[in-house]
């Protein structure tokens, strides 16, 4: 795995002219078949996403999390085929070949590592953007997980974000008054604590005493003996991926999907701490029992009384219908900003109001239906190609809304039909 930031820069811009390439014999073998293509069209095929997964998945790191959240996409962005490609970013990263496994793990276990153990599988069964997971029995026959980190993945997690922030700067997509600085300096914070094992084994055992009321989900052990800060190891937890539930019945679909929404809330404004990274493969369904399993709290933090009050206020606003009240909501939590609703105050009134009238059908929230997306759309290309109304939104609201916008695109996924204010409700009379 490249390293350095120059390395890995020179990985990016390797990318970019392979996209390119194909994009002009694209070009080339349309306009001979006498068609007029469109960029997108040219961009989106499934050979250039897939040279995009296939260099996501050898960079790892913070590179291969973009492409886990691109590969979300519930069909609004990416043509279904295409985002089937990118989902191989889920947990197949490229793994550690065995020697450097063997380094790492007598780094951090000693030279007699394998006597702990009757048996440890060489060959992980996920390998994601930070680390790998193998399974492995204890002496004593327990089983468990164990998520080794890849070499230097610290070292390159700032790299990514370095890079990224100066390729948006070279290409002139970020408005010269935008002041990313502050948003960059946490995004390196919270990837940091993410490579930090020992961090994750105390916020999975917070987690784990949070939900020992919800008998909907579970959450591994930690074996605090063999966890250090590169290694993870914990009870193993048999389960199916999330999306095999696309094929289960409506009701079994809309229950995942309510636990998990269940669990959201519970974060958002009765623990005060939240599981942020919202990729697919951190949840697993027991098919036996419809349990689910939770993983991956390595992107936990805490979420401020502040940023629960404007989730408080902004819902309920959009459960009354009043759009006085959302704006004056979105406003002052921040999640618009004074210029957007000067200069496009139309705009963004009626965006606020697809999205109420969204909220006031009765019966239950279809989020297999996007079509109230189309009349998002337009307003909001608008309103984003005038660079003086952009708006950073504050840190912890960008971190707590990934988790929500990211269960809202599995709930898509999963086609799930929610009565939202049900489930709403009961959390705004707090």
């Amino acid at each position: 795995m490249p390293r350095g930031r120059l390395s890995r820069l020179s990985q990016f811009g390797r990318l970019a002219g392979s996209v390119a390439g194909g994009m002009v014999a694209e070009g080339a073998r349309r306009l001979a078949e006498g068609e007029r293509p469109q960029l997108r069209d040219l961009l989106l095929t499934p050979s250039n996403v897939g040279k995009i997964a296939d260099r996501l998945s050898h960079l790892r790191g913070a590179a291969m999390k973009l492409g886990q959240i691109i590969s979300m996409d519930a069909g609004d962005l990416l043509p279904a085929e295409l985002t089937a490609i990118m989902a191989r970013l889920r947990d197949s990263a490229q793994h550690m070949p065995p020697a450097q496994l063997q380094k790492v793990l007598v780094r951090e276990w000693g030279p007699d590592w394998r006597t702990r153990f009757q048996r440890f599988d060489l060959h992980p069964i996920a390998a994601a953007s930070i680390g790998q997971v193998h399974r492995a029995i204890t002496r004593d026959g327990r089983e468990l997980a164990i998520k080794v980190q890849y070499p230097g993945v610290s070292e390159s997690i700032v790299s990514d974000v370095d890079n990224v922030a100066a390729l948006l700067r070279m290409s002139g997509a970020l408005p010269r008054g935008l002041d990313i600085a502050p948003l960059l300096a946490e995004a390196k914070r919270q990837l940091a604590e993410e490579a930090d094992y020992e961090r994750e084994g105390e916020q999975m055992r917070l987690f784990e005493r949070l939900l020992a009321d919800t008998p909907e989900v579970i959450v591994p052990t930690l074996d605090p003996q063999l966890t250090t800060s590169r290694v993870l190891a914990m009870t193993f937890l048999s389960g199916l991926p999330i999306e095999t539930l696309e094929t289960a019945p409506q009701a079994a679909r809309d229950a995942a999907v309510r636990t998990l929404m269940t669990v959201v809330l519970r974060e958002l404004f009765q623990f005060g701490v939240m599981q942020t990274d919202p990729n697919f493969a951190n949840y697993r369904v027991q098919p036996e029992s419809g349990r689910l399993v939770l993983l991956d709290f390595g992107a936990a933090r805490p979420v401020q009384p502040a940023t629960a009050l404007g989730y408080r206020q902004l819902l309920h606003a959009g459960l009354s219908g009043d759009r006085m009240a959302a704006r004056a909501a979105a406003l002052s939590a921040g999640f618009i900003g004074p210029a957007a609703v000067a200069r496009h105050g139309g705009r963004v009134d009626a965006m606020i109001d697809v999205i109420l009238g969204e909220l006031q059908r009765p019966g239950p929230f279809d989020f297999g239906d996007r079509r109230f997306l189309a009349a998002l759309r337009e307003p909001g290309l608008e309103i984003a190609a005038d660079s003086a109304a952009w708006h950073l939104p504050p840190s912890d609201i960008l971190f707590v809304q990934r988790k929500i916008s990211g269960t809202a695109l599995l709930a898509a996924r999963l086609k799930a039909r929610i009565d939202l204010r049900a489930l709403v409700q009961p959390w705004l009379q707090m």
